[in-house]
């Protein structure tokens, strides 16, 4: 077993690598010959072959995970402490990565120097885009309720008259607050509940056996996912007008992903946080193919309580509610995105509006897991908020459109950003909640 394990971390790893390289030529390739249909085949393929499959595992796996680590705490009242610390190091780490977007994108400027013909071009293009995209269009009406609204559909879906009917939705907060409940009853119940408490442990091990089947293809699924996001909108896009914008974006992930949070790990304990990055590279390579934290949260999982030696304890608790609460990549991307379109409209943020932004950033960051459409309802939010503290509306809703086209990429690098999150909250709790 220990050798067949290794040839798959090595192949998964490998060979992400490779796919990353060439989805990128392919991509080109296709975007510069109009082969919008292979495009469209990729996408599909890349969807059925690897997202899907694990989206598949998700639901039940949240469940099992969350309500076999809460039954071997033995004292709930140690939930309790576990619980505020990791609430406490989401929020702070969240803080921190939407001050330093907010910081970066102030100065650079990627807003400020473009030429009047380029920003007149991304207005118009980014209306364009608004006007005729389903998806945003629902966001800005669910955005526009505000972030009250928001945090009010959180509340909800965390207590769901019916558990069952939320996990056939596919909410995962209220499965998350079932198995909770569950989980601390079970723990209470001593002799007369020890044989649900093994069942359920038996059921996430089987769970997690059938994550290692597929990430045997997560290189094929990575190269035509991102053959396909290369594939709509080209590797010019990176050179053009928007590219100044997506270097702030993916060099503010970079400090987050490299320098931040390896100081909290650090900082708190959590040993040596470049070689757990490394062991963890096979949850990193499948976070960056799906652009999903919920898609890549049965390897988060499986490789933390492996190779990444965290507790299961630790990992049963904060991987599953990070996946759909912890969103430092999100936050720190949000916060560049509205900035920068203030920029392209002519207006000059001051530091209380900046704090506006970096709050209203921060906490619908965390909203963003219970809204359809996440990201573009809390652009909506952040965007609504800075507009009601100027006094008027200075940037429309409609120009998230701008962004939108080059969305996809810097998805997957925050995704990325979002799961090291996730995966450092488990190694820093381990130390509260060891086995």
């Amino acid at each position: 077993m220990a050798g067949t394990l290794g040839r798959k971390e090595r192949w998964v790893a490998t060979g992400s690598i490779v796919a990353l390289v060439a989805g990128l030529l392919v991509g080109e390739v296709l975007h510069r010959n109009g082969l919008d249909g292979v495009v469209s085949a990729f996408s599909v393929a890349g969807d059925l072959m690897l997202v899907r499959p694990l989206m598949m595992l998700v639901l039940p796996l949240i469940f099992t995970s969350v309500l076999a680590g809460i039954t071997s705490l033995g004292d709930p009242s140690r939930l309790g402490r576990l619980g505020l610390a990791t609430f406490a190091y989401f929020l702070a780490t969240m803080l921190v990565a939407a001050t330093l977007g907010a910081t970066l994108v102030s100065l650079a400027g990627p807003g400020l120097g473009l030429s009047p013909e380029d920003v007149s071009a991304l207005k118009q293009s980014g209306v364009e885009r608004f006007g005729a995209a389903p998806k945003l269009a629902q966001a800005a009406a669910a955005g526009g309720e505000g972030l009250a609204y928001a945090w009010l559909k959180i509340a909800r879906d965390m207590l769901p008259a019916n558990p069952f009917s939320a996990m056939s939705e596919g909410q995962p907060l209220g499965m998350i607050t079932f198995a909770l409940v569950l989980g601390v009853a079970i723990a209470l119940g001593g002799a007369a509940t020890e044989s649900a408490a093994r069942v359920f442990g038996a059921l996430n091990d089987a769970l997690l056996r059938a994550v290692g089947w597929v990430m045997w293809i997560v290189p094929v699924g990575a190269f035509l996912l991102v053959s396909a996001s290369v594939g709509r909108v080209g590797l010019a896009q990176l050179l053009g007008p928007l590219g100044m914008y997506m270097a702030v974006v993916i060099g503010g992930l970079a400090i987050h992903m490299f320098v931040i949070l390896p100081a909290f790990q650090l900082v708190l304990g959590g040993g040596n946080p470049f070689r757990f990055m490394w062991s963890m590279r096979e949850a990193l390579a499948t976070a960056f193919a799906t652009a999903s934290s919920s898609a890549t949260l049965p390897v988060t999982i499986r490789v933390c309580e492996t190779e990444g030696g965290c507790s299961q304890r630790a990992t049963r608790f904060c991987a599953p509610l990070g996946s759909t609460l912890n969103m430092d990549g999100t936050a720190l991307y949000e916060a560049v995105a509205v900035v920068f379109l203030f920029q392209l409209y002519g207006v000059q943020l001051s530091l209380g509006e900046l704090a506006v932004v970096v709050a209203t950033a921060t906490l619908a960051a965390v909203g963003a897991a219970g809204i359809p459409s996440a990201g573009l309802v809390t652009m909506v939010i952040v965007i609504t908020a800075v507009n009601a503290s100027l006094g008027s509306e200075k940037v429309p809703v409609g120009a998230m459109g701008i962004v939108i086209g080059v969305d996809r990429l810097l998805d997957m690098c925050r995704t990325t950003v979002n799961v090291w999150g996730d995966m450092g909250a488990a190694r820093v709790m381990t130390r509260l909640a060891p086995d």
